[in-house]
């Protein structure tokens, strides 16, 4: 099947978008955005594809369905026209522990605004559990949308971030928490 032929079965939509902090990958389903991947390429969806077990469809540039709004959505961001991304989302990728403490990220720590590991992990009644809000973040599928960028350390050193800490220094300078780089 060529990449403009629409699979049977579970659907899967995916494609590579240009951003500030360089490409991303992606991809969607009738329920929601259920990726958003850092340092992507055409080929980086096989893994994804192979973990949610769908027939991936890549429509032509422009002729997105399930991914229109999620492309304009994040154009709004980096323009700074965005503060809050109201799209559906597809949990698929995340349970238990992972989802809540994403779901809490998302739901309480607004734009412009960061959070400590161990705050977050009292916000969700693990007072204790601060390495383990840090895995979530590690494993968040959504990044930018569910804005895991936005959780620091405690003492207030900037900590990691999947798509590298110099983007997470770009993506808080953009919000207005870090001056801009000066280069």
């Amino acid at each position: 099947m060529d990449s403009t032929e629409r699979p049977r079965g579970p659907h899967l939509e995916w494609t590579v978008v240009d951003s500030p902090i360089g490409p991303l990958l992606l991809a969607a389903t009738p329920e929601g955005l259920v990726q958003v991947g850092f340092h992507a390429s055409p080929d980086t969806v096989a893994p994804l594809v192979a973990r949610l077990g769908a027939a991936p469809w890549r429509p032509a540039p422009g002729e997105e369905v399930l991914l229109a709004e999620p492309i304009r959505q994040l154009d709004a961001y980096f323009a700074g026209e965005l503060r809050r991304f109201e799209l559906p989302l597809d949990w698929r990728l995340s349970s238990g522990f992972n989802r809540q403490v994403l779901r809490e990220l998302d739901r309480s720590v607004p734009y412009g605004s960061v959070v400590g590991y161990g705050e977050l992990a009292a916000r969700v009644g693990q007072p204790r559990a601060a390495q383990a809000v840090g895995a979530a973040m590690g494993s968040n599928p959504l990044p930018l949308v569910v804005a895991c960028h936005r959780v620091v350390e405690n003492g207030g050193g900037i900590g990691g971030f999947g798509g590298g800490v110099e983007t997470k220094r770009a993506l808080l300078a953009l919000e207005g928490v870090l001056p801009q780089p000066l280069f």
